[in-house]
């Protein structure tokens, strides 16, 4: 596992530290945690971007949802 300097301002290291107070967990599992969660996010923010990038430049191209649901056999 790697180490990372990072300075938070006061407000968060109080949040936080009270938080790891308050639940017998440390700093770091939290600090894991929303990096991790916010990650995720930021990925899937990004790749939807680029999908939208290349079906607007005619890279991509959009399959309409009934045909999807057909192909996997959910049509209702």
């Amino acid at each position: 596992m790697s180490s990372v300097s990072l300075r938070l301002p006061d407000d968060i290291t109080d949040r936080l530290s009270n938080l790891a107070k308050l639940t017998g967990r440390s700093k770091t599992f939290y600090m894991i945690e929303a990096i991790r969660d916010h990650l995720d996010d930021l990925e899937d923010l990004y790749l939807a971007e680029q999908r939208v990038t290349d079906l607007r430049a005619g890279r991509s191209h959009a399959v309409p949802l009934k045909d999807v649901m057909k192909r996997y056999g959910l049509e209702g």
